[in-house]
């Protein structure tokens, strides 16, 4: 079963293999993929081009790999830093949410089904900073590949922002019952959009 509702469609074609969503700064890039009888090559990401695209130099500092077992949840997490995102094994449910409050698509969400097996979509993800992401492992173990343009010792993490799974605002369709989600402390306890944003919301803060 395919839950993504990104599709890389020529409209939304910004350059050659990269692609805008309908969030701005969420970006999706395809891989060049080069393969014969022994294996492949691939290039997973040309960073000057994605600089021509946002604007800036994504200058990477760190890299990060997160590995997560069947079933495991992790989100919705929105740091302060830009971030390349790759799924080089098993497959993932990815919710991605702009919880930027000055942003025009504040509380939009945009969803894909990463990995390179079972149709799912191999490219990578562009993030950048303030916008939360999330995964829930489908088949498999995932191997969940990160660079980042600051290292995680010298951040600011007064940016972070740890956003409910379950936040209703959202309408996120998880592909599994959250009874069967396996979930950190830390991402049970976390709050909603409302709760942390009242504002945004018609309340006060």
């Amino acid at each position: 079963m395919i839950y993504t509702t990104f599709k890389p469609e020529e409209s939304l074609l910004i350059q050659d293999g990269i692609y805008k969503t309908r969030i701005p700064g969420l970006l999706y890039i395809e891989h060049r993929v080069f393969a014969d009888q022994r294996g492949f090559y691939a290039e997973l990401s040309r960073i000057p081009e994605i600089n021509a695209v946002i604007g800036f130099d994504f200058e990477v500092k760190q890299l990060n790999h997160a590995r997560s077992t069947k079933h495991v949840a992790r989100g919705f997490h929105a740091e302060n830093w830009n971030k390349l995102v790759t799924v080089i094994n098993g497959n993932c449910f990815s919710a991605l949410a702009d919880v930027r409050p000055e942003s025009e698509t504040f509380g939009q969400t945009e969803t894909f089904l990463l990995g390179p097996e079972n149709g799912a979509l191999t490219g990578s993800l562009f993030i950048s900073s303030g916008i939360a992401n999330s995964l829930c492992v489908i088949e498999g173990t995932v191997d969940y590949l990160y660079a980042v343009d600051k290292l995680y010792k010298d951040r600011d993490p007064n940016g972070d922002r740890a956003i409910s799974l379950f936040d209703e605002t959202l309408e996120v369709a998880w592909p599994i019952d959250r009874s069967e989600m396996i979930i950190s402390e830390r991402d049970s306890q976390s709050l909603t959009l409302k709760q942390l944003y009242p504002e945004k919301f018609g309340g006060n803060k």
